[in-house]
């Protein structure tokens, strides 16, 4: 359980030693005019629930590197009582993807919505904002273990897009010659 016997701090976590529950009434302030809850603020409050399970986790300052996905599938009023969990969901050697649910309830009805979902991914920081390694992750139900799976599927798919960009990026800065500029550029 333990990559590194001289370091204490990398010993496996159970995915429960990182969740954060969070709770706030939506106010005037973050809505339009028409009472409706700006996405931006939601977003922010998924932020903010998202470093703080990357915390807990890896016990040192955090950065967001990449809001994955968030979708927003039921709208939030003011009055509303937005909840949001959090929990690592898997890592990698210095980041965490960080899945985050968003609920609303009408306060005077009882009713809820799933708000929104979103996997943010944060890196782990020393003091002077170099990335340090985290300790590994523990799925100990059948439903973190999915968790897992998913994170390990989105962190491959994120890398792959990385490395098609880059690609692309050198082919439009040195493109590949076509036979029409091979011949043109041969000596006569």
């Amino acid at each position: 359980m333990t990559p590194d016997s001289t370091n204490p701090r990398l010993t496996s976590k159970p995915v429960r030693e990182s969740q954060v529950v969070q709770a706030r009434q939506m106010m005037p302030d973050d809505a339009n005019p028409w009472g409706y809850v700006h996405g931006g603020a939601i977003m922010k409050m998924v932020d903010e629930a998202a470093g703080s399970a990357a915390i807990r986790h890896a016990r040192s300052r955090v950065s967001t590197a990449a809001i994955d996905y968030m979708s927003f599938l039921h709208p939030v009023q003011v009055g509303d009582l937005v909840t949001i969990m959090a929990s690592v969901n898997d890592v990698g050697r210095t980041s965490m993807e960080v899945g985050v649910r968003v609920e609303n309830e009408d306060m005077m009805t009882g009713e809820r919505h799933h708000t929104s979902s979103a996997y943010v991914v944060m890196v782990a920081q020393d003091e002077a904002g170099v990335p340090v390694e985290v300790p590994p992750v523990l799925a100990e139900t059948p439903e973190q273990r999915r968790r897992m799976a998913a994170a390990k599927i989105r962190r491959a798919q994120r890398k792959a897009l990385e490395a098609k960009l880059k690609q692309s990026a050198a082919e439009i800065w040195d493109p590949t010659p076509v036979a029409s500029e091979m011949i043109s550029a041969a000596p006569e």
